[in-house]
């Protein structure tokens, strides 16, 4: 039985109740209104739910009578073992040993989908993340945002929700210009201009293009540094790309901010232009001082923003208005943005900006600021020089490593990780010991098969230890982590469940046998172990695959 399947067994115990006691009014509580949790403390049952305190007002009860109402007829439901009622109101309910086992068999039957969910079904939601300038190798900080936006995607997708990773490319500001004199100078020997990008990777793309095009010193200067800003753009983006490959974080748009610059069809306006109209239809754009405003203060922001200056250039929040306007050209009601520590500024402007375009600022879009992070002993790169590239941090530490403990941490939450603990074999690394639960289970497995032990057998009312009342209790949570995870966008919660369930499987592990002990025969109860065990390893994998870490089956 499993929680929805519970809920919906009080629901039916509660509704007459509650039709008995106001026969002309609607009963006003669903199953999906029934809170059900585990209690801390395992003697005390299965689950709890305290639907008695929250209903006993409207319906004229004390909230304890109302309980020992509800729990006497529960005890005569199919799959209850018992129901107690504790303290004030809370209603402790224990499965009986076959209601709570048959859930092994749902798990593995459902393999991959299990822990999938429908909370966000509907949801069509835009997640942009990372959006590095391309004109240097990502950082440590993109790192993290990679990590944390790719787990929220899949914990959006898991759960029903329409989503889709973004990459915002800034490739049309003033850096360009920069970035384009930088490698050129390096082209010709020369020194780096003042402002310009230092590091070995900038004389690595000079080398690129000039190998490219060996004719580039046949034309202008100003023709070479068209050509060498169209060329370096194009192979930095490429190794941007590449590096989340190896990261493990796809991308379904690139987005190019030069299209939002861009001539509209026919020669029209731009996607900018068209941008400050739309804003000044609904009534929130003015002129002063020869410049153009949006009146984003109506919405929150702590002052109006200039979207075209004196000079007639657009503004950087110009581009913003189009880019987010285009992203509900594109069908999302829903759009997040992860942006830095150094964004804190953007959260009022981007809101206000919401509701300038007619958008909720409280439903519409939301913008998570992820904190810095820091590596002990990390070193700068000796190709850029000033940063410690996600390449190098890759190199040293693994993919999983890095992915698994960026995502352990709440986005808002400095943090300082240990690489001697990232790289030891041995519990105390957390990503470890979530790993080795889950090769154990595919080791478990193989010699339960070499000794006989299948899965043509199933009675889960022999799973009767505790250690595998507790362990089927966590494997029952799973699909509410995944969903509760999705909605707070909070990847760090799959992975405390994913060590919780590891150490309650280890327990388990030690304390009952798969396979009999020495010529003891195969029993009904050492085939359905088998169910658990390959139960409890799929829901490593669907956790681990959902913060995009590996789940290997021998270590």
């Amino acid at each position: 039985m499993n929680p929805e399947a519970l809920a919906a067994a009080i629901f039916a115990v509660l509704a007459p109740l509650v039709q008995q006691r106001r026969p002309d009014e609607p009963v006003g509580v669903t199953a999906a209104d029934i809170v059900l949790e585990r209690p801390r403390n395992r003697d005390h049952g299965d689950w709890a739910t305290n639907i008695a305190m929250r209903l006993a007002k409207p319906l004229g009860l004390p909230p304890r009578e109302l309980a020992e109402q509800i729990a006497e007829q529960l005890r005569a439901t199919e799959g209850i073992s018992g129901v107690e009622v504790a303290g004030p109101g809370f209603i402790n309910i224990r499965l009986d040993a076959a209601a709570a086992g048959a859930l092994a068999r749902t798990i593995v039957e459902a393999g991959a989908g299990y822990g999938a969910n429908q909370s966000q079904q509907g949801v069509s939601v835009n997640v942009e993340f990372v959006s590095a300038n391309p004109t240097g190798p990502l950082h440590m900080a993109h790192t993290r945002w990679a990590a944390l936006g790719d787990a929220v995607v899949r914990l959006l997708l898991a759960s029903g929700a329409d989503a889709v990773r973004e990459y915002y490319i800034n490739d049309a500001g003033a850096q360009m210009g920069r970035f384009a004199r930088s490698v050129l100078a390096a082209i010709h020997n020369e020194p780096l201009p003042e402002d310009g990008y230092p590091g070995e990777y900038i004389h690595v793309l000079a080398e690129r293009v000039v190998k490219a095009r060996p004719d580039l010193f046949d034309v202008d200067r100003v023709e070479q540094l068209r050509v060498t800003e169209e060329l370096a753009y194009e192979y930095q983006l490429a190794e941007i790309r590449d590096s989340l490959q190896r990261f493990n974080v796809p991308f379904e748009v690139w987005f190019s901010e030069k299209t939002l610059h861009a001539p509209g069809a026919d020669g029209g306006p731009s996607l900018i232009a068209q941008a400050i109209e739309r804003l000044r239809e609904q009534g929130h754009v003015y002129e002063a001082d020869d410049a153009v405003w949006v009146r984003t203060t109506t919405f929150g922001d702590d002052k109006d923003r200039v979207v075209r200056r004196s000079n007639g250039e657009y503004t950087y929040f110009a581009a913003d208005a189009a880019y987010y306007l285009s992203k509900g050209d594109r069908g999302f009601g829903k759009k997040i943005y992860l942006l830095g520590a150094d964004h804190h500024g953007y959260v009022h402007r981007l809101k206000a900006l919401a509701g300038a375009a007619g958008d909720n600022p409280d439903t519409d879009i939301e913008v998570l600021i992820g904190q810095m992070v820091s590596i002990n002993g990390a070193r700068l790169s000796k190709r850029a020089g000033n940063i410690i590239e996600m390449d190098d941090i890759l190199e040293w530490l693994g993919t999983d490593a890095l992915r698994y403990s960026l995502a352990r941490y709440p986005a808002d939450s400095p943090l300082d990780l240990d690489p001697d603990l990232l790289r030891k074999r041995t519990n105390d690394n957390p990503v470890f010991y979530v790993q080795y639960a889950h090769a154990r289970t595919h080791n478990a497995a193989r010699n339960a098969t070499d000794s006989g032990v299948d899965r043509s057998v199933f009675e889960p009312q022999t799973l009767t230890h505790e250690t595998e009342s507790a362990l089927l209790g966590a494997l029952q949570e799973f699909p509410r982590i995944v969903a509760f995870a999705a909605q707070m966008r909070e990847p760090h919660r799959v992975a405390r469940y994913l060590e919780e369930l590891a150490g309650l499987y280890h327990r388990w592990y030690d304390n009952c046998r798969i396979i009999p002990l020495g010529d003891a025969p195969i029993e009904p109860v050492h085939h359905t172990r088998l169910w658990l065990n390959d139960a409890t390893g799929q829901v490593l994998r669907n956790g681990l695959d959902l913060l995009g870490v590996r789940a290997p089956e021998r270590m």
